[in-house]
């Protein structure tokens, strides 16, 4: 319909609405790419185009969100935190994430920025409550914002969510909290960046709502997200 000679996307296999294939014209063959920023690249075969390692050369802007942010932490190193998620199913329990910003307080002396997005609020205000002292809430935040807060800061931690692949783009070390999403396909790209995951015994894969009792993602212990952000802080130095 858009009038183009040739429509070029994934091939069948590697569809997550197998119908989609027949809008296209060509399906080239991905290779080894599990990760949907290697897979996007590799659709650059179908005019001829070999890309190597990804890069995200982007401008981040210094925002008043952003100066409010580092204003809020008292201008320190600090951590920022994202509890929310889109999918409840992806959500750890913000009195985890709260017991994590402690964690992080004792080890590197570092308070952390809770970041919320739309009707999430008191999700983020429930870590903050939880954290004793350690955690203060951010300013609200549009989408650049994120970016620049994000990339101010020391490390992430989040779930399979928007902030989370923002933090990778721009660099920030990563520590990747995943339940019924794939780390192989919708991780952090960078080998670098830790993944606790419980997906291995996930029994609503892709899916937006558990159909258990609590979601997979509870399973993940605190001091084995604590243990992943000082593996990681101290890899990046």
């Amino acid at each position: 319909m858009a009038g183009a000679n040739r429509t070029i996307g994934f091939p069948q296999e590697h569809l997550r609405e197998p119908m989609a294939r027949a809008f296209y014209s060509d399906a080239p063959e991905l290779g080894p790419a599990s990760h949907v920023v290697h897979k996007n690249l590799a659709l650059l075969r179908g005019v001829g185009v070999e890309v190597g390692e990804p890069t995200f050369p982007l401008e981040v802007p210094r925002t008043p969100a952003v100066e409010a942010a580092e204003a809020l932490v008292g201008a320190s190193p600090f951590a920022l935190i994202n509890p929310g998620a889109a999918w409840p199913n992806k959500r750890w329990p913000p009195d985890r994430f709260g017991a994590v910003a402690a964690a992080i307080r004792d080890r590197f002396g570092w308070p952390s920025l809770v970041l919320w997005g739309p009707r999430e609020e008191a999700l983020a205000s429930a870590v903050v409550s939880a954290s004793t002292g350690a955690a203060v809430l951010s300013p609200p935040t549009a989408i650049v914002d994120v970016f620049g807060i994000a990339k101010a800061a020391r490390i992430v931690i989040s779930g399979d969510t928007g902030p989370l692949h923002i933090a990778a783009a721009v660099g920030t070390p990563v520590v990747a909290l995943f339940g019924p999403t794939k780390a192989e396909r919708n991780g952090p790209w960078s080998a670098a960046d830790v993944v606790v995951a419980r997906t291995d015994r996930c029994q609503c894969l892709y899916e937006r709502q558990c159909r258990l009792a609590a979601p997979c993602i509870n399973e993940i212990p605190i001091e084995e997200v604590v243990s992943a952000v000082v593996r990681r802080v101290e890899a990046h130095g």
